[in-house]
């Protein structure tokens, strides 16, 4: 390969730490080019959108979104495969990843905006990035300006005064379920990552890297962290566990944020969307969580079903996904 892949992206977005780490993990040849002003024509030539991250291909292709991005590449880069062979196992963590890029996306924005030292730190270093070399009070002044526009897009994660309780406690809860489940393992579904690893890790990494949810994660969870720290290089250390002995500490993780928040969540969004409604309110857990309707999540959701029923043989997924109150919401029952 003459010439490497280019990966446009920024340390405080989660879904270029998501596609660094998983070409580091391939070994893909690449280049990190951190998107800032001096490279924006670059940008501005392969973007259909303007977001990152993007990956620039040999062929000169750009192609943007994380989750296609990896499954490309995934598609040209079989070894080491991100996915189990357990066909259950595989669906699983596809599940994880969408959840960690619709849902743990929440508690990563949410921290970061809401309190103050989150969002002088993050303005401060969005500033800094975009703007190398630059005086401190360009600096000062910009930070100003990316904390004018970033506050008031708490709404699009639907961040209040009303679901704040909600959000930190899923976050807590996350947590919690995972220092269980790491203990022993050092990735999600055994000795190697899997594409939830890559999903979910990309957001507590944004979240370890802020004050707030990072003094919580670092003081509660230190498996959790060193998994975080083990993410950014990730490295194939054996084979990927049986699911026997995965889905007992997997299972709170699916039962309580996947089918009690996440899904119930993405389905009221996109039954709001069909109705066209603006926003929408959906009881989670005994409590209202009302936010704008996105109609970005309501794709996302119809390729998560589109893959749910992709499964040749889904004797062992639907048990697990029936008793963890997922499996509904995936039918559309």
């Amino acid at each position: 390969m003459s010439t490497p892949y280019r990966v446009f992206g920024a340390e405080l977005s989660p879904y270029s730490v998501k596609v660094r780490s998983y070409f580091r993990y391939k070994q893909i040849p690449h280049e990190w080019i951190v998107r800032d002003m001096t490279r924006m024509p670059e940008f501005q030539k392969y973007a259909r959108l303007p977001l990152i991250p993007l990956v620039v291909t040999p062929g000169d292709e750009g192609i943007q979104d994380s989750t296609p991005i990896i499954e490309k590449l995934e598609a040209l880069f079989p070894e080491p495969s991100i996915h189990p062979d357990d066909a259950a196992l595989a669906f699983l963590s596809a599940l994880v990843e969408e959840y960690a890029d619709e849902w743990g996306n929440k508690h990563m924005f949410h921290y970061r905006w809401t309190y103050e030292p989150d969002q002088e730190v993050s303005a401060e270093r969005i500033a800094r990035m975009s703007l190398p070399d630059a005086p401190e009070d360009a600096i000062a002044n910009m930070a100003v300006a990316v904390k004018e526009r970033m506050i008031p897009r708490l709404s699009f994660v639907g961040s209040n005064a009303a679901t704040r309780e909600r959000i930190e406690s899923s976050y807590r809860r996350l947590l919690s379920i995972l220092e269980e489940h790491l203990a022993g393992r050092s990735y999600l579904f055994g000795a190697r990552p899997a594409f939830g690893d890559f999903g979910l890790f990309a957001q507590l990494y944004e979240c370890w890297t802020d004050p707030t949810p990072g003094a919580l994660l670092r003081q509660s969870s230190p498996r959790v962290a060193d998994w975080v720290q083990r993410m950014l290089e990730p490295k194939r250390e054996g084979a990927f566990e049986a699911r026997e002995g995965l889905i007992p500490t997997l299972r709170p993780l699916l039962e309580h944020e996947v089918g009690g928040l996440f899904l119930p969540w993405s389905a009221a969004n996109a039954e709001a969307l069909s109705r066209g409604e603006k926003e929408f309110s959906v009881s989670l857990e005994g409590s209202a969580f009302a936010q704008a309707t996105q109609k970005y999540h309501a794709r996302s959701l119809k390729a998560l079903k589109e893959r749910y029923a992709r499964v040749p043989d889904r004797s062992a997924l639907d048990p697990i996904l029936e008793e963890t109150g997922c499996l509904a919401w995936l039918r559309g029952d």
